[in-house]
C-alpha cells in the first residue's frame, strides 16, 4: 500500500461524483413518469385496467431485482465502466421505446410493460455504483459518501415528478413529427428528457470516470477490475473471510426497511380517502405535498447523519432509526372512539349520500332520509361499506397521520444510509459487486411485496391489523439487530488491522 497522491485523490472524487449523478438519474428514471403512467396507459390501450397498472409499476422493481446481481457480478471481474455504460444505454433505449408505445395498433400495454421493465433493468447499476463507492472510500469517508449517494437518490425521486409537472405545459396533443412517428407531448417528453440525461451520463462516464480503490485507511491500492496499468500496488488486506451471518442479517434488515416504507407509500392515498373523506384529486394533491416535504426532510437527515455517525457510530443510529419507524407506525394504530364516515353506494339502484356519519346509522335512519341527502354528481367519498371493518374501526385522526409521516420520514433515511454503510464495511476490501447486487435485489423485492401485502391486509382486515403486523415486523428486526449487533463491525477491525 502507498500513500495517496493529490492527483489520485482528485480523480477518485471526480469519479465518485459521477456515481452520484448515475444514482440521481436512476431514481429520476423511475419517478419522472410515475404520475402519468395511468392516463397514458388509458390513452394508448383501452383494454388496460387498474390491475395491469399494478404490473407496470411493479415491473421496474422486478427488472432491477433481476439485473442488480448480474451487473454486480460483471463489475467484480471487468472494468466498471462496462456495466455502467451498458446499463445506462439500456435505460436510454427503454425510455425511447416508452415514447413510441402508442405506435403499434394492438398490445400497446405490453410494450409499455416491457419499456418500464427495461428501465428497471438498467437501474440495476445501483449495485455497481454502491460497490464502487464502497471500494473507493476509506472507513472515515464511507458514511458521508453513502449518505450523499442516498441523498442524490432521494433528490431524484423528488425532482422526477417536478420535471413531469413542467412537461404538462406541452399538453396531451403536443407536437407530432410524422417523419419520426414521434408524438412529443406531456407523456413522452419526460422520458425523452430522461433519455437525454442518460446520454450525457454515458459521455461523462467515458470522459471523467476512472477506476480507483483505497483500503480502509485511505491508502491507494490496485483495483482488481481496473483496465489501466497504474503504479498502485495490490492490496494485501483482503485476506480473511467475510462474516456471512452479518451479511445475511443486514440483507434481512434492509428488506424490512424498504418493505415498511413501500407499505407507507402505498397506503397513504387509500387511507386518507377512507379516513378523511378526501376525493381522489384531494388525496393525490395533499399526499403529494406531504411526500414532497418528507423527501426534503430525508435529504436534510442524510446530511445530518454524516455528522452524527462520527459521534454515535452506525450501529447505534440504525437501532435508533428502527425505533423511530416503530413509533411512527405505532402512532398510526386507531385509538379513538370516533368512527370514519361511511360511503354507501347503489342500494336498490338508488343513489345514497356521499358520506353518512356512522353515529347516524340507526334503525330510524331510513332509506328515504338517505335519498334526501344524496348527491348525484359528486364523487362518492368516505370509507366504503364493502370494507366491513369501516363499521367498527375507529378513525385515525389527521394529527396521528401527520405525526406518523414526520417520524417515518425521519427514521427511514437513517436506516437506509446506515444499513448500506454497515454492509459495505462488513464486506471489507474484497469486490462487493455481487453482494451489493443482492442487497439491491432484496430492496427491490421489498418494494414489490410491500404494496401487495398492505393492499390485501388493509382491504380485508383494516388499518389496525395492517399497522399492528408492521409493528411486529419492525420489533422482530430490532431483535435481530440486537442478536448480531456485535458482529456488525468493519472487516479491518474484525481482523485487528484497525482500531474501532
Amino acid at each position: 500500500d502507498v500513500a495517496e497522491t493529490q492527483e489520485h485523490y482528485k480523480s477518485r472524487w471526480r469519479s465518485i461524483w459521477i456515481m452520484y449523478l448515475t444514482m440521481f438519474l436512476s431514481s429520476v428514471g423511475f419517478s419522472i413518469v410515475i404520475m402519468s403512467v395511468w392516463p397514458y396507459l388509458q390513452k394508448i390501450d383501452l383494454t388496460a385496467d387498474a390491475s395491469f397498472l399494478g404490473w407496470i409499476i411493479a415491473s421496474y422493481s422486478i427488472g432491477q431485482m433481476v439485473a442488480s446481481p448480474l451487473f454486480g457480478l460483471w463489475s467484480n471481474y471487468r472494468p466498471r465502466r462496462e456495466p455502467l455504460v451498458v446499463s445506462t444505454a439500456i435505460s436510454v433505449a427503454a425510455n425511447c421505446l416508452y415514447a413510441y408505445v402508442h405506435v403499434p395498433h394492438s398490445h400497446n400495454k405490453y410494450y409499455m410493460l416491457t419499456a418500464r421493465a427495461l428501465v428497471g433493468f438498467g437501474a440495476g447499476n445501483v449495485a455497481v455504483v454502491r460497490s464502487y463507492i464502497a471500494g473507493a472510500t476509506s472507513l472515515t469517508e464511507r458514511t458521508s459518501a453513502m449518505a450523499n449517494t442516498s441523498a442524490c437518490q432521494a433528490v431524484g425521486f423528488i425532482l422526477g415528478p417536478v420535471f413531469q409537472t413542467c412537461f404538462t405545459l406541452i399538453g396531451e396533443e403536443g407536437v407530432t413529427w410524422k417523419l419520426l412517428c414521434l408524438q412529443l407531448n406531456m407523456y413522452t417528453a419526460p422520458v425523452l428528457f430522461g433519455a437525454l440525461l442518460g446520454v450525457i451520463n454515458i459521455i461523462l462516464i467515458f470522459a471523467v470516470f476512472r477506476e480507483h480503490r483505497v483500503d480502509d485507511m485511505g491508502r491507494q491500492c490496485k483495483s482488481i477490475n481496473s483496465d489501466e496499468e497504474e503504479s498502485d500496488v495490490l492490496d494485501q488486506n483482503a485476506e480473511g473471510n467475510i462474516d456471512h451471518v452479518a451479511v445475511v442479517a443486514l440483507n434481512i434488515l434492509f428488506f424490512v426497511i424498504l418493505f415498511v416504507f413501500a407499505v407507507f407509500e402505498t397506503i397513504a392515498t387509500p387511507l386518507t380517502m377512507d379516513m378523511y373523506s378526501w376525493t381522489r384529486k384531494e388525496a393525490v394533491f395533499y399526499n403529494g405535498i406531504i411526500l414532497s416535504v418528507i423527501g426534503i426532510e430525508s435529504v436534510v437527515v442524510f446530511m445530518v447523519v454524516k455528522i452524527l455517525s462520527k459521534k454515535t457510530g452506525e450501529r447505534a443510529l440504525l437501532h435508533g432509526g428502527l425505533l423511530v419507524v416503530l413509533v411512527g407506525f405505532f402512532i398510526l394504530l386507531p385509538w379513538g372512539k370516533k368512527l370514519p364516515n361511511i360511503q354507501w353506494q347503489e342500494i336498490k339502484n338508488n343513489s345514497i349520500p356521499r358520506t353518512v356519519p356512522i353515529e347516524m346509522l340507526t334503525p330510524f335512519w331510513s332509506l328515504q332520509e338517505m335519498q334526501l341527502q344524496s348527491n348525484h354528481t359528486a364523487e362518492p367519498v368516505g370509507c366504503p361499506v364493502t370494507q366491513s371493518w369501516c363499521l367498527d374501526t375507529p378513525m385515525i385522526y389527521l394529527a396521528q397521520y401527520i405525526s406518523s409521516d414526520a417520524l417515518i420520514g425521519l427514521g427511514y433515511p437513517v436506516c437506509n444510509v446506515m444499513s448500506y454503510t454497515l454492509y459495505s464495511k462488513v464486506l471489507g476490501p474484497k469486490p462487493q459487486g455481487v453482494y451489493m447486487g443482492w442487497l439491491t435485489a432484496s430492496g427491490s423485492g421489498a418494494r414489490i411485496l410491500g404494496p401487495v401485502f398492505v393492499s390485501q391486509i388493509y382491504t380485508h382486515l383494516g388499518p389496525r391489523w395492517a399497522f399492528s403486523l408492521i409493528c411486529g415486523v419492525v420489533v422482530v428486526s430490532l431483535l435481530l439487530l440486537e442478536i448480531v449487533y456485535k458482529r456488525l463491525i468493519a472487516f479491518s477491525i474484525r481482523y485487528g488491522r484497525m482500531q474501532e
